[in-house]
């Protein structure tokens, strides 16, 4: 996704009398001397040399909703305040989420294997499934999430999740705290992760976990990739523990080429791109020029960070 001069555009219109300059790289504005006010990045990232170097810096706002590169202790120790972008990501990632489930149900990763060896032959374990009926449950329902949920009912599922603060929510059946989280594994086809990459959620979803999940169940990741420990997803993949797994994200991005994950033909990877949309820039830059004219105004930010979260 880039940043086109439109983009920029929009900034100086919300800011006319600000110098709104485009970097590459942190090297790139250090090496420029720019010390800027606002910092407009991404949220893997962690500029740590340049957040130190702008003596000025007194907001960071994130493009992406994940901020894990941005509460490091480098720069959380700083005077600055972190934000996010949200709001943006359901349609594409509710998109793409249903792509996968929609393609185990059908056998679909089989089938392309057998289309390449021009083999006609159907599905037989598992055969062909269909999509009502089957229960999918969200670990970490926010926009995204309730999103999944609204388009998972458009196709007769039932949907089950688990929210920090449990509470009624539109198209959801049932809500889980997260001291409920093993319901939600033992019962559901589709388990669809979510929550941010904290301290507290590294490995959430270990090898004691993926066993509580059905034989027949399928682990779909859409959040960060260390929420799954990947060698115990591996593990339980090869001994038939769960049925199969779909990672937009995984441990080590890019995902190594030496990982078994490639070569199994109950797994599909996508390159972190559930989220991808020609609307997004466009979408992103219209919250974070909201959140310009807040900050210009000394109010509260939208979506800004919780340090004591870190999200």
């Amino acid at each position: 996704m880039i940043i086109e001069d439109r983009h920029l555009a929009m900034i100086r219109e919300t800011i006319p009398a600000a110098e709104v300059i485009h970097a590459e790289t942190e090297k790139e504005l250090i090496e420029k001397k720019v010390n800027a006010d606002i910092l407009l990045t991404w949220g893997q990232y962690s500029p740590i040399e340049y957040c130190n170097f702008a003596s000025k810096l007194k907001w960071i706002h994130s493009l992406s909703s994940g901020v894990d590169g941005l509460v490091k202790p480098g720069i959380t120790k700083l005077p600055v305040r972190i934000s996010t972008t949200k709001g943006i990501h359901g349609l594409p990632m509710a998109d793409h989420v249903i792509g996968y489930i929609l393609s185990f149900l059908r056998g679909f990763p089989l089938l392309y294997s057998h289309q390449q060896k021009k083999l006609w032959q159907k599905p037989t374990n598992p055969k062909p499934q269909e999509s009502c009926g089957k229960t999918v449950g969200i670990i970490g329902l926010g926009e995204i999430g309730n999103e999944i949920a609204r388009k998972c009912k458009m196709f007769d599922m039932r949907v089950v999740g688990v929210k920090r603060t449990p509470k009624p929510i539109a198209h959801v059946d049932e809500i889980y705290g997260l001291n409920e989280v093993d319901k939600l594994l033992q019962e559901s086809d589709f388990v669809v992760i979510l929550v941010p990459l904290t301290p507290d959620t590294v490995h959430f979803i270990n090898e004691e976990r993926l066993h509580m999940m059905k034989k027949t169940a399928y682990l779909i990741n859409v959040g960060r990739g260390p929420v799954v420990d990947e060698n115990a997803l591996i593990k339980v993949l090869q001994d038939g523990a769960i049925a199969g797994a779909a990672l937009d994200a995984t441990e080590i991005e890019p995902l190594p080429q030496d990982s078994l994950l490639w070569t199994m033909n109950n797994v599909m990877i996508t390159p972190h791109m559930a989220a991808d949309s020609p609307f997004y820039m466009d979408r992103a830059f219209k919250v974070f020029c909201e959140n310009v004219t807040l900050f210009l105004k000394g109010e509260k930010l939208q979506f800004e960070v919780d340090m004591a979260t870190k999200y």
